[in-house]
């Protein structure tokens, strides 16, 4: 099932149809058995019969509720080997290498649900950094219980240069208005996602291709559950939360993202997250 957050309340499009829910996002999705749940209301649900696709180009929100966001980093290889080199100069590129061999995943608060974008919206790099791009990631949404429920397409972006500079720098290289883009909705399937499903970006400048790439989730050296696991360790989410779950896409360091730029990131069977890049600072 696909939940879409729109601004005349909740859609779940479901063996093509769509049903319209009147209900509070946070309460609708912080289920113990979100599918089962999801079935048993649009049973009762009225259809929806309008233009899916006009009606969400006017009306669609970031699938997000007072949900935090969190992240996962150094979980693919790829990952691993970009902080090394944006990092070397700095003397943190071993704590890259060490993070991704070690049993505890690096896991970091991303976004209050303030700083959150949805799908169309504008997501933000920042003035005072030189290096930029965008990183596609697989989100998870987990309940209250610390049970994965669903998943959507996450945009964590970030500021290569500052993070570069010293490790230390990486909440103001990852933290800031604009910093994350979750949707277009929130995928709930009857099974856990496959890992063979293939996560693909494409960026463009002046309708110009300027790096294009896809992965599979298989490529992830950890795994959904461990992640969601230590992320619970000693922290509470009342209303479930969302983690990303690191890249396995990275552009070269001959790349930066300007202003104006359009981020196309596409995960199999959820949908595709559109943004166009703006500045902040």
């Amino acid at each position: 099932m696909h939940l879409y957050k729109t601004k005349q309340g909740i859609l779940v499009q479901h063996d093509g149809k769509v049903y319209r829910l009147q209900e509070e996002w946070d309460s609708l999705v912080n289920q113990r058995y979100l599918y089962p749940h999801l079935q048993e209301r649009i049973g009762s649900a009225a259809t929806f019969n309008e233009n899916l696709d006009v009606f969400l180009t006017h009306n669609l929100l970031p699938p997000i509720g007072n949900q935090e966001v969190w992240a996962a980093g150094v979980t693919y290889l790829r990952s691993r080997d970009a902080r090394m080199e944006e990092s070397k100069e700095s003397g943190g590129a071993d704590f890259y290498q060490l993070v991704y061999d070690a049993a505890r995943p690096e896991i970091f608060f991303k976004a209050t649900p303030l700083r959150v974008v949805g799908h169309g919206h504008t997501v933000n790099i920042r003035k005072d950094s030189s290096w930029d791009v965008p990183e596609p990631e697989l989100t998870l949404f987990i309940n209250a219980y610390g049970e994965i429920q669903g998943y959507t397409v996450g945009n964590d972006m970030s500021s290569r240069s500052i993070e570069g500079e010293n490790p230390l720098y990486l909440p103001q290289a990852k933290v800031y208005d604009n910093s994350t883009a979750l949707g277009p909705c929130l995928y709930v399937p009857a099974e856990p996602i496959s890992l063979e499903t293939k996560i693909s970006i494409t960026i463009t400048r002046d309708k110009k291709e300027m790096f294009a790439q896809s992965i599979q989730l298989n490529r992830m050296k950890r795994g959904l559950s461990e992640l969601a696991e230590y992320l619970y360790k000693a922290c509470s989410f009342p209303v479930g939360c969302y983690l990303m779950t690191g890249t396995g896409i990275v552009p070269g360091s001959d790349f930066t993202l300007q202003k104006g730029d359009e981020v196309t990131i596409t995960i199999e069977g959820i949908g595709t997250l559109t943004n166009t890049v703006g500045l902040v600072g």
